[in-house]
């Protein structure tokens, strides 16, 4: 490693070893250092050596986004290792599929992963971040719209706000922040469950406009335009990359004007 190469920014990626995660570290591991974090220690140490082998620079950091002081800790392991710039909290899952389906204990996970992980992430590069940094909160279309997942939706649209209040706040001292809410993006989570419908996928284009289903490839270049130079005057955004879903479903007009036009 060369001493340019020691004072390359730093970009965390939370949910780093997954697809989407992956995928968004790839993305910025060509201007940046990445830091990968995730729980899964076995999917980390291949991911890491899978960038290497494309000479991308990358750490891993087991961290368990539900336990605050290890977050503070990896905050300061990351830092450690060079200065952040770019912060992508990326983790999140859904637990209850309903609020009849819902738990105090699915509740508190729906809670705490998808949005508290998120804010004391910030906290944890704070320092860094404010000095022209960029923060991207992955949402979802959950967050904008109905569309099941009561306590993950409610969580999601709080991490809409609090990315809007983050714009504001920061935003005399340079920082953007920004959120992406991806519709239904085209990964292993989904592809399982053709096992229960195998019509899972042809179902859900109905509801989309262009009729395809986002990639993980399609969150990383949202991702790398909004952390750019092309996007300096953009903060405070929520970047729907659903293929036209939350602007509506043409199922809806066909039904009722039975019109092919639809």
């Amino acid at each position: 490693m060369t001493k340019a190469d020691e004072k390359r920014p730093v970009a965390v990626v939370t949910g780093g070893a997954g697809e989407i995660g992956s995928a968004i570290a790839k993305a910025l591991g060509t201007s940046h250092r990445i830091a990968l974090v995730d729980i899964n220690r076995a999917a980390l140490d291949e991911t890491v050596s899978r960038f290497a082998q494309n000479g991308i620079e990358a750490r891993g950091f087991q961290t368990d986004l539900l336990d605050h002081q290890a977050v503070e800790q990896m905050g300061k392991d990351v830092s450690a290792w060079g200065t952040v710039k770019i912060l992508v909290n990326n983790a999140g899952a859904g637990m209850a599929y309903s609020y009849q389906d819902m738990t105090s204990d699915s509740l508190d996970k729906d809670l705490r992963l998808n949005l508290k992980a998120a804010l004391a992430c910030f906290k944890a590069f704070e320092a860094d971040l404010k000095d022209g940094g960029n923060v991207i909160n992955i949402a979802s279309v959950n967050g904008l719209g109905t569309y099941g997942h009561p306590a993950y939706s409610a969580a999601k649209a709080g991490l809409i706000h609090a990315t809007r209040q983050l714009a504001v706040e920061y935003g005399k001292f340079g920082m953007r922040a920004n959120t992406i809410a991806p519709g239904t993006v085209r990964t292993q989570a989904w592809v399982d469950r053709t096992s229960v419908n195998p019509n899972v996928f042809d179902e859900a284009l109905t509801w989309y406009p262009l009729k395809q289903l986002p990639t993980p490839e399609d969150i990383a270049q949202a991702v790398t335009f909004l952390t750019s130079p092309h996007a300096q005057c953009i903060t405070g955004i929520c970047l729907p990359i659903d293929s036209g879903l939350t602007c509506g479903s043409p199922a809806l007009p066909r039904t009722f004007t039975q019109s092919a036009d639809f």
